[in-house]
């Protein structure tokens, strides 16, 4: 059977790629091989490897994570220069809605092993089938209402299916951060393990799942995100053009203080 080249692996300065010989796909996030803050360029990139990664069948499992001890810390938000330019945001909007449809796209089982803070994107990971924290980890969304814009990029639609509505409101209202052991209890992470260990973990969990016929595997992970699927094609592309209405009103009014 055909197979993608793995040559986009070496294809992206905010993504490292690496596959075992059983196939299990780790997708590490970074900034310099640290913990990845947030830029234009990263948000361009996670839009053609995950593309990349749904098409490639010689991905078994994929097992996405970050750098450093954290999977995503902040936001370049310079490096998306004027966001109240229509031309700027149409680019900002159609990454948004393809990178989550890319990875719910994917048709293998997906593992986010999260680390200290997920304070940025958290519906990446949200997108995956489990969830494994360790104990330090802290979920947060400072990208959003916590900055004065509409959190309109899919981080509503993940948390609300995954945790309920109202606990999504209440999260994303107050930008409050919550422990790993909270997101347990809301239903959002599936085990909570030792510092260190997420990864570790993860790891496990794939080869347990390796041992399932690959149709099964396969077949499951469609089952599964189907339902999370339809809400974000129903959903993000009409949040992102919220999102970006509120983007432009709050650069028109730091440009009347200023």
């Amino acid at each position: 059977m055909q197979t993608i080249p793995d040559s986009y692996f070496t294809a992206y300065r905010n993504l490292k790629l690496t596959r075992d010989e059983d196939g299990v796909l780790v997708v590490q996030l970074h900034s310099n091989g640290g913990p990845l803050t947030f830029t234009a360029e990263a948000h361009t990139e996670v839009v053609d490897a995950f593309y990349r990664i749904s098409q490639d069948r010689a991905n078994k499992i994929v097992i996405l994570t970050g750098a450093g001890g954290d999977f995503m810390t902040g936001v370049d938000w310079e490096s998306f220069k004027d966001v109240s330019d229509p031309d700027i945001w149409s680019q900002i909007h159609d990454e948004g809605v393809q990178v989550l449809e890319n990875i719910a796209n994917i048709r293998v089982p997906v593992i986010a092993a999260i680390e200290g803070r997920a304070h940025i994107h958290t519906e990446y990971a949200l997108l995956a089938n489990i969830i494994v924290a360790a104990e330090g980890a802290t979920f947060h969304d400072m990208g959003h209402y916590a900055a004065g814009v509409v959190p309109g990029d899919g981080i509503f639609t993940t948390w609300s299916y995954r945790a309920g509505a109202g606990r999504a409101e209440s999260f994303l209202l107050n930008a409050q951060t919550i422990t790993a052991a909270v997101a347990r209890e809301w239903g959002v992470v599936a085990e909570v393990v030792p510092h260190g260990q997420a990864l570790a973990r993860a790891q496990e969990l794939a080869r347990k799942y390796l041992k399932a016929p690959e149709v099964a595997r396969r077949n499951t992970r469609i089952h599964f995100i189907w339902p999370l699927k339809q809400r974000i094609v129903q959903e993000v592309g009409y949040g992102l053009s919220l999102e970006g209405a509120s983007a432009a009103a709050l650069v028109k009014s730091m440009r009347a203080k200023g």
